[in-house]
């Protein structure tokens, strides 16, 4: 006489339906979550256009410097007052756009503060929702549980 296996998969199943499971909650904490990096993103992207834009523009500034640098001078003199003009002008160029560097770099570092200040707000609340949601199910279940015995 062979002995009879019990099926684990009837076992696997009442135990599984036992523990509630609120996808909506994952649901919310991946929207949160993808919100989140979608305004990130655009906060990187933002920084970086404009500060592909302050470079060129320092590049064109610095080029265009260089044409009255390059042309050709009457005097010996007038060739070291060029080049000292241009140091001059090159030195408060790199001072004025390295400002305008800091402010992007600034605004950046205030938009990802106030974004994760947010995140961290919302990411709270959904798992303070689902933690009590999940006090309320399991408190269920074990009263059901218990008045059926």
């Amino acid at each position: 006489m062979a002995a009879k296996t019990q099926d684990f998969t009837a076992v696997m199943k009442d135990m599984m339906g036992a523990f509630p499971v609120d996808t909506k909650a994952m649901e919310d904490a991946y929207k949160t979550q993808t919100t989140l990096a979608e305004k990130l993103s655009s906060v990187t992207i933002d920084a970086a256009q404009k500060s592909t834009e302050l470079s060129a523009k320092w590049a064109q500034d610095t080029l265009s410097k260089m044409t009255d640098l390059s042309k050709a001078k009457s005097e010996p003199a007038d060739y070291a007052k060029s080049m000292t003009d241009f140091a001059s002008a090159s030195a408060e160029a790199a001072a004025e756009h390295m400002a305008a560097f800091a402010e992007i770099a600034k605004k950046v570092q205030t938009e990802t503060l106030e974004l994760m200040m947010a995140a961290g707000k919302d990411m709270s609340e959904d798992m303070s929702a689902a933690a009590k949601k999940a006090t309320n199910d399991m408190t269920a279940a074990a009263k059901k549980a218990a008045t059926a015995k």
